[in-house]
């Protein structure tokens, strides 16, 4: 809370705009699996709670358990349903696994290479015979598919989340 409480307190500071910015402070507090999920809110709103003074669209702040480091997660991304997975990709770089996988395991151990293969280029009709077989011989050899493959595998998302920002913290790749 602390951390959190400095870090609106300093950016409230080195705002231009911070005599427009109404003052905010810490709500509420959640432990989570990943850290603490830390949001806030308008000074004037905790107090009033007249809805008028309450800041929207800013989303809580995730206090990474790990390594203390401080990250925003847009209101919008954290009503998603897979925020926390997102975080793991873009801030600690965990691959998501392919659901693919799974099933070309299974396929390779009962019906053999080629209906994999077949299975495969049904589900993933962008990867060529060549990708397709790489694809397959990986798994059957009790490797992870190389990303290259795997991001073929994919289904686009139609509306990407909005990213998570580090705010503060060894992950931070803006000043901080």
């Amino acid at each position: 809370m602390e951390l959190v409480e400095a870090l609106l307190s300093r950016e409230r500071q080195e705002s231009p705009w911070r005599a427009e910015l109404p003052e905010v402070a810490v709500l509420d507090v959640e432990e989570h699996a990943l850290g603490w999920l830390v949001t806030w809110q308008s000074v004037e709103y905790i107090r009033s709670r007249d809805i008028t003074k309450m800041s929207v669209g800013g989303g809580p702040y995730l206090v990474d358990r790990q390594d203390g480091s401080i990250h925003h997660i847009p209101v919008t991304t954290y009503v998603g349903e897979s925020w926390e997975e997102l975080y793991l990709q873009q801030v600690r770089g965990v691959r998501p696994r392919d659901p693919l996988v799974t099933a070309v395991r299974a396929l390779v151990h009962s019906d053999g290479t080629m209906a994999a293969i077949r299975h495969l280029r049904k589900q993933a009709p962008l990867l060529g015979p060549q990708q397709a077989k790489a694809y397959v011989m990986a798994v059957r050899d009790g490797h992870e598919p190389p990303e290259e493959l795997v991001s073929v595998t994919r289904n686009p998302e139609k509306c990407p989340p909005l990213p998570i920002t580090t705010l503060a913290g060894p992950a931070c790749h803006r000043p901080c």
